[in-house]
């Protein structure tokens, strides 16, 4: 289904990230952005609400049918779980708690991973600061697509696949671009997990673990809150590696779809970030962007010229700190 896509390799950069010269500059001209810094007492009694609705969810759908079980995971849990996996996203910031409580946004993050089903929040605040240091960097950034997903999955059939199971390859590619020593958190949080998963398979049955593992997986999968990974880094535009998103889902997903103010200041909670956009507004009016994440999929999937090459990257001199 459709022709191969013609990218044979990424796009090599041999400049540094945009990122830091943008707030280096934006920081000389707008001081006054450095007071949206800091943590945000909001996103805490959020995420605790988020917690206790799908721990709801899990009691109401324990005696569904399985066809109703299965309707009301992607149509509900899915959206749920995703948003979950954003709000871990917001903490690794330490926007919860703020830095000088780094460990308390640790196990609240591991608190916000237990209706998700898999143990990833220690692992991902390990990688996901190489994202933002080493933006594109080969071997260190795991955002990055291996040359074996960009070899393979280079039709439009192949595309959708590599879509669905996008939790699939985002779990291995950490394992084949850049493993690390597991830390004892890691071991705490996958322990904490299992004993939550068996805990309520004991006390409601297999329908709620169902509904939760499998809303994981769809909701990061082919769905439309899913667009947010093709989005924000892919190059649908020669010379531009991040791209922020402005539509309606950023009410579910915390302000992620503002990727360009979010890398500028990654510092800055996902709440603030349209107020970065609204001081700072010559800054980021020129650059391009999107307002439906659905049709960033659509188009990443039919376009014979996008593919899981299609990123920049770069390669990395001089010694790599490991977390």
């Amino acid at each position: 289904m459709g022709n191969r896509v013609a990218r044979e390799d990424f796009e090599w950069a041999y400049t540094d990230q945009p990122h830091a010269d943008r707030r280096k500059e934006i920081l000389a001209k707008y001081p006054e952005i450095k007071s949206l810094m800091g943590p945000d007492p909001r996103l805490k009694w959020i995420v605790c609400t988020m917690v206790a609705v799908q721990f709801l969810a899990f009691y109401l759908v324990k005696d569904l049918p399985w066809k109703w079980v299965m309707f009301w995971t992607y149509v509900f849990g899915s959206c749920l779980n995703h948003s979950m996996t954003l709000a871990i996203h917001e903490i690794s910031h330490n926007t919860a708690f703020g830095n000088n409580r780094a460990r308390w946004n640790r196990w609240f993050a591991i608190f916000a991973n237990l209706p998700i089903g898999l143990p990833y929040s220690a692992s991902f605040k390990r990688y996901h600061l190489d994202h933002h240091r080493y933006l594109g960097g080969d071997g260190v950034d795991v955002d990055i697509p291996t040359d074996f997903e960009g070899w393979f999955f280079c039709t439009r059939l192949r595309k959708l696949f590599w879509i669905m199971f996008q939790p699939l390859f985002y779990a291995i590619r950490p394992l084949c671009i850049n493993p690390k020593p597991i830390s004892q958190l890691e071991l705490i949080n996958v322990a904490i997990q299992l004993a939550f998963n068996a805990l309520l398979y004991w006390a409601w049955g297999a329908k709620p673990l169902v509904y939760m593992m499998m809303g994981s997986m769809l909701g990061m999968g082919l769905h439309p809150i899913s667009g947010h990974f093709i989005a924000e880094h892919y190059m649908f535009l020669k010379g531009h590696e991040t791209y922020s998103y402005y539509g309606s889902l950023n009410l579910l997903t915390f302000n992620v779809g503002y990727h360009n103010e979010h890398h500028d200041f990654p510092s800055i909670p996902g709440r603030r970030l349209p107020m970065v956009k609204e001081i700072a507004a010559e800054y980021y009016r020129g650059l391009p962007c999107y307002m439906s994440w659905v049709k960033v999929l659509y188009d990443f999937i039919m376009d014979d010229e996008l593919s899981p090459y299609s990123r920049v990257k770069r390669r990395l001199t001089g010694d790599v700190k490991q977390e």
